[in-house]
C-alpha cells in the first residue's frame, strides 16, 4: 500500500511541486500588504502555471519532434511549449504594467502598504 504511494508519488512529483508553488504565491497575493510582495506573488503564481502546463505535455518515450526515417517514433507535442513562451511574455508585460502603476502609487501616495492606502482613502 506504502509502496504504492510513493511510486505514484514519485512519478507525478512535479504536479505536486507546482500546486506548492501556486500555493505559495496565493498567499503572498493574498496575506502581503505590500504591493511589491503582491506582484513577487503574482510572478511565483504564474512560473506555478507554466511549470504544470509544461509538466502535463510529457509523453513517456518521446522525442523531439524532428522528422526521422522510423514512422514509429513517438513525438513530444510543441504546442504547449510554444503557448508557454507567448504566456512568459505576457506574464513580463503584467509584472511590468504592475510596475509602473506601484511607482505612481507611490508618487501620488507616498506609501506602497495597502493598508495605509485605504486609511488615505477614507479620510479623502
Amino acid at each position: 500500500m506504502i509502496e504504492t504511494f510513493f511510486q505514484s508519488f514519485f512519478l507525478r512529483y512535479n504536479f505536486y511541486m507546482a500546486v506548492i508553488i501556486m500555493l505559495i504565491g496565493l498567499y503572498a497575493m493574498i496575506a502581503k500588504s505590500n504591493l511589491i510582495k503582491k506582484i513577487i506573488g503574482l510572478n511565483i503564481f504564474q512560473t506555478a502555471i507554466f511549470l504544470f502546463y509544461i509538466s502535463s505535455s510529457e509523453v513517456t518515450g518521446g522525442t523531439a519532434p524532428i522528422l526521422m526515417s522510423d514512422p514509429g517514433t513517438v513525438y513530444v507535442n510543441p504546442l504547449p511549449h510554444v503557448l508557454i513562451l507567448t504566456a512568459i511574455v505576457v506574464a513580463v508585460s503584467t509584472t511590468a504594467v504592475g510596475l509602473a502603476l506601484i511607482i505612481r502609487i507611490y508618487e501620488t501616495y507616498g506609501t506602497i502598504e495597502e493598508d495605509e492606502l485605504l486609511v488615505q482613502e477614507e479620510k479623502t
